[in-house]
């Protein structure tokens, strides 16, 4: 090449090496690169010399590498490379190291610590791991199983120094370094006394080919005239075509800020309008070819699913694979680092809830889930939702059964030299050492503290995963700044096709993985040692001791309020916490509910009774429920008394494990001591319980209390839901303990948590909206000028017929409001018997209303014509009449919203009826024969709207779920201004119980509230985020109808007060309100003819007038006329220079803006 002989040089990504190649002219990359930094290495090969310019060409491969291609590109030209990701404390490298260094001699353990830690990889390593390095190093793992487990060298620990032993100086020289070997066959020219070497074949590779099969490596074909145990000896085979060979291999996955870079990227292409898409697409190197497919690739995957992936928006793809089982697509661009943990997690979620193994694949853009056809519906987007605080702990217990896991075993034991090569001059073939491996696996998996299963999960959690980036990408999940969109197409949308190639090729060969590599190794892994030399924070130091101590009064019934009372509640004590003492008993008994008797009376009563019995464990009398007895004699030996119904007797599968479980249930974390001593057992099968409990996810391992003394025969359990509502209060009592945000910051996050700072898109995006909404009523006019338009970017009147005409979506009547309009709640069709209210108004019996209703009832949906026809009115208007009166009582519904439509644009008059109450129950006297709208023609089908749900609590559950859905932070104002059933108080009941199972927590999270605040402790973080910024540049105003839900101001807030100002605000149907960072700066009623203005800072007002004229113009809102501000006239006021700068126009009543045409 550097002589100019080689024209063309085709290389590998060893091209990123940075070797002296020689002048190139042009590097062609195939393929999008991995990265923004390992394209730049690879094109600038070509011009590496001072002053030259590095010019490629990239090919992308197909349609969906040409957005990658793109990012990457537009990336390189602007110099945003990756960060580094330096290893942290590899102890594989620390043992092969230390070999070396001592097997010339001895060296001191203390200045060999000194030497290592003064490498940047080393220099947080801690002495735990370090000492436990050595031990492995020194022999003090069994080596009866694993020959190779005998030393390498001497530690001795009186003189402290390491010597190595015979042997040590070849094994460092002949196994030493990092990069794995892949057990490659050598491929040779057969025939020829020099062997001449022609290249290398992949191991399943040649398991596949026969002699005389013919295969093409460089640019010649070769026919195989035999395979060796370690070679392919070859033949020219000239002209013949021939397959081509493959290698497996491992890909380095894309960054995530790479990933997140991607899906900004679309995310703003598909967003931009043509001109200026084109424009960036230009900027970034491509061709009109590549251009047009890339754009034509974005529309095809918006058309099929409605959405794109993008850094805001996940898409759930769900349909039917070939064989009829339910495949589940997660389209994600956040790289193959983030995906690959995250399908763990997600196979654990499919094994608990579904009962199968789960088969999640990763790749770069997304996961495929299979999951096996059954009658229930698959799951969906909540497959794929985590609790960031647990996601990181099922990844670390998953990751030890994975397949990767094992692979890397075998790496790391070879670079730790414990599988030393036997001749340096011939390949170990895979499958040997993969054998090697799992039978060194086997040995080590009993040792909480063996270096190299520590130093595999390091790798993988630290090296392999990103696990910081999806715990910030589950948090952002969970606050809702990422949202996931469900969409089931006919067929796999463009992106699916992408990702389902690359899951056939991963399952290729997935069954014939060996099975060492394949199965769930439960790993035996001490935290406290994993956790130091991961440099994660042990959850000692976040459970809180008294939150601690308080759930263990409370699950022991210690507590004053869960004491037992009389014979029944000391029978339901034996039932949940097992065989007690009378003393034990005694102390959890409220002498108040006993009627005089003590605690031995009661025993003795449900003794005679026969509902308890005696026994003796661990030399203590205590008294069992008499169903525990089977348990107890099997379990533990324990003598029973005679005459015990043979029902009680029969064995069980489990029944020690079933006994330590509930005291695992009813206690926070313990020591295996502790249950020995409980039950009368040998600490060694109380382990052995425990760790079975611990392998079938039952019970979680670790250091939870402050007072753990840290190594392994000390080390507690916890059962896992137990821990999990441990951990949840403590963060609740570290969030306690910080200052409630301010009104105003509640505020802006309202704005964002409902959609106004980062609208939705599309049919996917007003489904959101009307999911967060459902059954609020809103005024009608409000719905598609304000509240809709404002949320969803590309928002039309046809996205919302086309929801209800396919019945996803229902809306419904709450009454008339004066003039043409009147409030209307819409509803998710699932959701609809929670959310809709009773119908108002009894109906007369021989009213044409009740001949409607009994015409509908029979089911379906009708035009009213043909509801003339089957009722006998007498004309069609008279149909239409008493339909509007139907449809305001809360009777009937239309398959479009055309009807309200032609309502508010005149084809109608409304009644003159006040608006009912939201969710009313009572006969308000009107007659449903008073005046209706007239209107001329209304197109849609009537029909009845669902029937409600009568179960009070259901209802009760489902809307306290959409009031955290809905406000982030449910507040007695928030409730009651939608007039919630049962009021503030029935909320807290059901609050209270969410926060008892872990779904929200009770705290004081906005100042002046008071403290009864519920909310999830993702939103409260999320909250927490907007304190900050009481007074951000640029000045954020926003435009609401007074009865937006996002107006917190009247309802979560009170209204400010304004000094000398009779009239009051309120959230009137037409009404608007401004606010300013979060702060209420403008309130108008309808027309906008009297105005409450909240402050006199001159530029907060200049930005309220502004979005309020701009909102007017862009919503087409009626014409606007301020004459008044707080009682006094408009003119010479501070606000009326900043409507008059803002597009008001001066006239003789005021300043007006006329309605946009």
């Amino acid at each position: 090449l550097k002589s100019g002989v080689l024209r063309c040089v085709v290389a590998t990504s060893s091209l990123e090496l940075g070797i002296d190649m020689g002048a190139v002219d042009l590097v062609i990359q195939v393929e999008a690169p991995p990265s923004a930094a390992s394209g730049l290495q690879r094109v600038g090969r070509a011009g590496h010399q001072v002053g030259e310019i590095s010019r490629a060409a990239l090919f992308p491969k197909h349609r969906g590498d040409v957005l990658h291609t793109a990012i990457v590109t537009e990336r390189m030209l602007a110099g945003k490379i990756e960060a580094i990701q330096v290893p942290r404390n590899p102890l594989d490298i620390l043992a092969q190291q230390t070999v070396a260094a001592s097997a010339l001699g001895a060296i001191s353990v203390e200045e060999w610590f000194e030497t290592v830690r003064r490498s940047a990889p080393f220099q947080s390593l801690p002495r735990s791991a370090y000492e436990a390095t050595l031990d492995l190093l020194a022999g003090r793992f069994p080596s009866d199983e694993f020959a190779e487990l005998r030393p390498r060298l001497v530690w001795d620990r009186d003189a402290g120094t390491l010597t190595g032993r015979p042997g040590a100086q070849r094994i460092a020289v002949t196994s030493g370094g990092t990069i794995p070997d892949r057990g490659l066959f050598g491929v040779f020219v057969a025939g020829e006394s020099t062997g001449a070497r022609v290249g290398e074949l992949d191991e399943e590779m040649v398991y596949e080919s026969r002699v005389g099969d013919v295969f093409t490596l460089g640019t010649t074909s070769w026919r195989i005239a035999e395979i060796t145990h370690d070679r392919v000896n070859v033949i020219p085979a000239y002209g013949q075509p021939g397959k081509v060979p493959f290698w497996h291999g491992d890909g380095i996955g894309r960054p995530f800020e790479l990933g997140e870079a991607l899906g900004a990227f679309s995310r703003e292409v598909s967003a931009a309008k043509p001109e200026k898409a084109e424009q960036r697409l230009i900027a970034a190197g491509l061709d009109e070819q590549a251009r047009a497919n890339l754009l034509a690739h974005l529309s095809e995957q918006r058309e099929a699913t409605g959405t794109l992936p993008t850094d805001r928006t996940l898409t759930v793809e769900r349909g039917h694979d070939e064989v009829g089982d339910w495949r589940v697509i997660l389209h994600s661009p956040y790289g193959m680092k983030v995906h690959a943990p995250w399908a763990l997690a997600i196979n654990a979620r499919v094994r608990e809830r579904l009962g199968v193994e789960g088969s999640a694949v990763a790749s770069d853009d997304g996961i495929i889930v299979r999951i096996p056809d059954a009658e229930s519906e698959p799951p969906g987007a909540e497959l794929f939702v985590f609790d960031p605080d647990e996601l990181e702990q099922l990844v670390t217990q998953e990751v030890g059964g994975s397949a990767l896991f094992a692979s890397r075993f075998r790496e790391c034991a070879a670079r730790a030299l414990l599988m030393p090569r036997t001749n340096p001059n011939r390949r170990t073939p895979l499958w040997q050492q993969r054998q090697r491996s799992a039978q060194l696996l086997e040995v080590a998996r009993r040792h909480p503290t063996f270096p190299v299963i520590l130093e595999t999960l390091r790798e993988v959690l630290q090296d392999v995963y990103d696990l910081p980036s999806l715990r910030k990408l589950a948090t952002s999940i969970a606050d809702r700044r990422i949202r996931l969109v469900e969409t089931q197409p006919g067929q796999p949308s463009p992106f699916a096709r992408d990702l389902l190639f690359g899951y056939v090729g991963a399952f290729m060969y997935e069954g014939d993985s060996p099975l060492a590599e394949r199965r769930a190794a439960a790993l035996s892994v001490d935290p406290a040692l994993l956790g130091e030399l991961l440099g994660t924070v042990e959850l000692r130091e976040l459970l809180d001791p008294d939150v601690i101590a308080q759930f263990e009064r409370e699950a022991q019934r210690l507590d004053a309020e869960r004491r037992a009372r009389g014979l029944e509640g000391v029978a339901d004590l034996l039932r949940l916490l097992g065989p007690l003492d009378t003393d034990e008993v005694a102390a959890r008994l409220d002498p108040e509910s006993t009627g005089g008797a003590t605690a031995a009376t009661l025993l003795d009563d449900l003794v005679t009774a026969r509902r308890a019995i005696p026994v003796t464990i661990a030399g203590v009398a205590r008294v069992a429920a008499i169903e525990d007895a089977g348990r107890l004699r099997d379990a533990l030996g324990a003598a029973l008394p005679t005459g015990i119904p043979v029902a009680f007797l029969e064995p069980l599968a489990d029944p020690l494990g079933d006994l330590v479980a509930r005291h695992a249930r009813t206690h926070g974390p313990f020591t295996t001591a502790s249950v020995a001593e409980r039950f009368g057992l040998g600490t060694a099968v109380a382990r052995h319980t425990l760790q079975r409990l611990e392998t079938n996810g039952r019970l979680t391992s670790g250091y939870f209390l402050p007072t753990a003394a840290g190594s392994g025969d000390d080390i507690e359990w916890c059962d896992t839901e137990v821990l999990r509502r441990l951990r949840m209060r403590s963060l609740a009592a570290i969030r306690g303990s910080v200052e409630p945000v301010s009104p105003e910051a509640y505020a802006r996050f309202l704005q964002d948590w409902q959609h106004l700072g980062r609208p939705l898109e599309g049919i996917d995006g007003v489904l959101t909206v009307i999911e967060q909404f459902a059954g609020v009523p809103i005024p009608a006019s409000a719905w598609e000028s304000l509240v809709l338009p404002s949320r969803v970017r590309d928002y039309t009147p046809a996205l919302l017929d086309e929801l209800t005409a396919a019945g996803e979506v229902i809306w419904s009547g709450h009454g008339t409001l004066p003039g043409r309009d009147g409030w209307v709640s819409l509803h998710p069709a699932d959701l609809a018997p929670f959310t809709l209210p009773d119908p108002d108004a009894e109906i007369a019996a021989e009213s044409l209303e009740a001949r409607l209703l009994a015409a509908l009832a029979a089911g379906g949906a009708y035009f009213a014509a043909q509801l003339k026809e089957m009722t006998g009115a007498e004309n069609e208007q008279s149909v239409l009449e008493a339909l509007w009166s139907l449809t305001w009582s809360g009777h009937v519904t239309n398959d479009t919203f055309a009807p309200i439509r032609s309502l508010l644009t005149g084809g109608s008059q409304a009644h003159k009826v006040k608006r009912r109450a939201p969710r009313a129950r009572t006969y308000r006297g009107m007659s449903l024969t008073r005046t209706a709208p007239r209107p001329t023609s209304i197109g849609g089908r009537w029909s009845l709207l669902p029937e409600v749900e009568t179960d009070p609590a259901r209802r009760a559950t489902v809307t306290a779920g959409l009031l955290l859905d809905r406000y982030g932070v449910v507040t007695r104002g928030a409730v009651q201004s939608e007039g919630v059933p049962g009021g503030f108080a029935q909320a807290y009941r059901v609050l209270a119980g969410f926060e008892e199972a872990g779904h929200c927590r009770r705290g004081y999270v906005i100042e002046k509230l008071g403290a009864a605040q519920f909310a999830a402790s993702a939103t409260v973080d999320r909250l927490r985020t907007y304190a900050g910024l009481a007074d951000p540049p640029p000045r954020k105003a926003v435009t609401l109808a007074a009865t937006d839900p996002a107006n917190p101001y009247g309802a979560a807030l009170g209204w400010p007060k304004l000094e000398g100002v009779s009239h009051r605000p309120g959230r009137k149907a037409g009404g608007l309100v401004v606010l300013v960072d979060g702060a209420l700066v403008l309130s108008l009623e309808r027309g906008g003819r009297t105005v409450l203005c909240f402050t006199d800072d001159e530029e907060v007002l200049q930005a309220a007038a502004a979005d309020l004229a701009t909102t007017a113009r862009d919503r087409r809102l009626d014409t606007l006329t301020v004459e008044k501000v707080n009682g006094e006239g408009v003119y010479g006021t501070i606000l009326g220079r900043a409507l008059q700068e803002a597009g008001f126009v001066q006239t003789p009543r005021g300043f007006t803006l006329r309605k946009a045409v």
